[in-house]
């Protein structure tokens, strides 16, 4: 008998000194949680703010996900999800190789971000006039 795969899926953001910084990240795990609740959402931060990537792995590695879908909630793939996230995700691989760490593009390089964006953008400039 196979053993069911649980998904993870885990949020990556920067991270800032402002507590404030972090609401739509917040939501925007909450909404996922509400979307998937089938999966193990957890939300994470590069810097200054926890839990950091690690942790964050950890607990979904406890919560029994086999797979990991890791999303890092940037617009663009600057140097952070092109070099400093693989390192990171090559030691998550190394504590925990009984998990596939899977890295999807930056969200603001997705089509319907961008189209987002555009609209909100749009509203705004005709909200304000």
């Amino acid at each position: 008998m196979s053993v069911p795969h649980r998904l993870g899926i885990l949020l990556f953001a920067h991270g800032a000194r402002d507590p404030q910084w972090a609401r739509p990240f917040e939501a925007t795990a909450e909404r996922l949680r509400a979307l998937a609740p089938q999966a193990a959402v957890e939300l994470a931060f590069l810097e200054f703010m926890a839990p950091d990537l690690a942790q964050a792995g950890d607990r979904l590695a406890a919560a029994g996900c086999s797979v990991v879908s890791v999303v890092p909630l940037f617009l663009g793939a600057g140097g952070h999800v092109r070099k400093d996230l693989p390192a990171l995700l090559a030691q998550l691989a190394g504590r925990h190789p009984q998990v596939r760490w899977q890295l999807t593009p930056a969200v603001g390089e997705t089509a319907a971000l961008i189209d987002a964006m555009a609209r909100a953008a749009y509203t705004l400039s005709h909200t304000s006039t």
